[in-house]
C-alpha cells in the first residue's frame, strides 16, 4: 500500500519537523554517521531512513495514533511502532558537557501530561504529569540539557537534584532560575523576607532585568509545546524522556539554521 506522506516530497518536511530540506538532509546524515541505519540481517525496514525519521517527527508533531500514522505512511501498525521504538532514542539531544567562559544558562521546569502512571503523578495541572528540568543557553536560546522525568508533584528544587539536571550542568556556568529554585544556589530574583518589607529601587531594577532574561526559556517552552506529544504523551517507560530530547534536538536544528 502506497503512503500519502513521504520525505521524497520536500513540502512534507517543514510542517512535521520544522526544518528546511537542507536542515533535514543534515539531520539524516548525522543519524547515518551515528549508526541509526545499520545493515541488519533479516527483514529490511519497510521505509528508508528519511521516511522513518519523518514518521517519528509526524508522530511527535501531531500525536496521531499508530493506526492513523501507519495508514498515512503506507505501512502496518506494528511496523510504525517498531520505527518509533528504534529511532526515538537515536533522535535524542546530545546534552552539552562543556561550556565557554562567562556562559549564562537558564533553567526551569515544565510539566508534560503522561499516561504512564508508573512515572507520572497528579500535579498542579490536575493531570498525571512528569516534570522536566530544561536548561537553555541564554545567549543562543538553544537547549543544552534536559533532566530525566520525575513525578509531576515534585517541586523544582527537588526535581533539579533528582532529575540529574544539576549534575549535567555542573558548577562552571551561571544559572538563572525563578523563585521556585530558592535555596539551590542558582541566581534568582530578589524577594521580600516578610510581607511588609519594601525592596530598594536597585533590587527592583535587578528583578526587571532578571525577568527579561528568564523570559527566554518561556519562549522555548512555547515552541516546544507546539509538538502535541508534549501535551499528552502516550509513550511508556523512557518514551516521554526520548520525546522531550527529540523535540529539543529538532528545536535546536531549526533555531541554529
Amino acid at each position: 500500500m502506497a503512503g500519502v506522506i513521504t520525505a521524497s516530497e520536500p513540502s512534507w518536511t517543514a510542517p512535521f519537523t520544522g526544518l528546511s530540506p537542507r536542515q533535514f538532509g543534515k539531520l539524516i546524515t548525522e543519524l547515518r554517521r551515528a549508526g541509526a541505519d545499520p545493515v541488519r540481517r533479516g527483514r529490511p525496514w519497510s521505509l528508508p531512513l528519511q521516511d522513518r525519521v519523518l514518521l517519528v517527527a509526524a508522530y511527535g508533531r501531531t500525536n496521531l495514533t499508530l493506526r492513523q500514522l501507519a495508514l498515512l505512511f503506507g505501512i502496518s501498525t506494528s511496523a510504525a511502532d517498531r520505527v518509533i521504538d528504534h529511532l526515538g532514542p537515536c533522535l535524542a539531544l546530545r546534552q552539552r558537557r562543556r561550556y565557554r567562559r562567562q556562559t549564562v544558562l537558564i533553567v526551569d521546569g515544565t510539566l508534560v501530561p503522561t499516561r504512564d502512571h508508573t512515572v507520572a503523578k497528579r500535579s498542579k495541572n490536575y493531570r498525571y504529569s512528569t516534570s522536566h528540568q530544561v536548561v537553555i543557553d541564554a545567549g543562543t536560546r538553544l537547549v543544552v540539557a534536559i533532566g530525566r522525568p520525575v513525578p509531576g508533584n515534585r517541586n523544582d528544587c527537588r526535581a533539579w537534584e533528582d532529575s540529574g539536571a544539576r549534575d549535567a550542568v555542573g558548577t562552571t556556568p551561571v544559572v538563572i532560575a525563578d523563585g521556585g529554585f530558592r535555596g539551590t544556589g542558582l541566581v534568582i530574583a530578589h524577594y521580600r523576607r516578610h510581607k511588609d518589607e519594601e525592596l530598594p529601587s536597585w533590587k527592583e531594577d535587578h528583578n526587571a532585568s532578571h525577568r527579561r532574561v528568564r523570559a527566554r526559556i518561556e519562549h522555548v517552552f512555547a515552541r516546544m509545546k507546539g509538538w502535541k506529544i508534549l501535551r499528552d504523551c502516550r509513550l511508556r517507560g523512557d518514551g516521554v524522556h526520548h520525546a522531550m530530547l527529540g523535540v529539543a534536538r529538532l528545536h535546536n536544528l531549526a533555531l541554529a539554521g
